[in-house]
């Protein structure tokens, strides 16, 4: 359970607080990305990103306690649930981006743009465990390790150039309908 904040909270009291961060969270699920003042968004990130683990179990009491949180707000719940998750399923946490724009005109308060971070995840490649600390073994090694350095490159190039093709035949798809 997350710890209750300490000072001022957003908008009055905690019960307010809540429902801000409710509707903010649902706001985000529905359009994907939201406007909001740095602050909110701050305090909306670890709510959201929590929402979006919950969805990715995709069981009933996941569903349940998201429900709980979003104030019965099914529209939202179900787009967590059918779009969102299957997008994030391959990412291990940091399903939001927070990036400043700015400070708004009226009051001058600072400004932040929360989106979901939707796009495939790249898996990291892992280097050599080990350096050979003798002079004899560093030639072998260095020859080793240029191989994988062309397979990784080759690995790479493929899932970019079918990520490429995607697009392309969604949109045939499309004109086709």
């Amino acid at each position: 359970m997350p710890k209750p904040t300490k000072g001022p909270r957003l908008g009055g009291g905690p019960a307010h607080e809540r429902l801000l961060l409710a509707n903010l969270a649902a706001q985000l699920f529905v359009h994907k990305s939201i406007k909001t003042t740095e602050t909110k968004a701050k305090r909306l990130r670890p709510l959201a990103e929590r929402l979006v683990t919950f969805a990715k179990r995709g069981d009933l009491h996941a569903r349940r306690r998201v429900l709980t949180v979003l104030r019965s707000n099914k529209e939202a719940t179900h787009i967590l649930f059918a779009e969102i998750a299957p997008l994030v399923a391959e990412r291990e946490g940091g399903y939001t981006r927070i990036t400043k724009v700015g400070n708004r005109k009226g009051d001058n308060a600072p400004m932040a743009v929360i989106e979901l971070v939707l796009e495939p995840v790249t898996p990291k490649v892992k280097k050599a465990a080990a350096k050979p600390a003798k002079a004899e073994k560093a030639a072998p090694a260095a020859e080793a390790t240029e191989a994988p350095a062309e397979v990784v490159e080759e690995a790479v190039e493929a899932p970019a150039a079918e990520a490429a093709e995607a697009p392309a035949e969604a949109a045939a798809e499309e004109k086709a309908e």
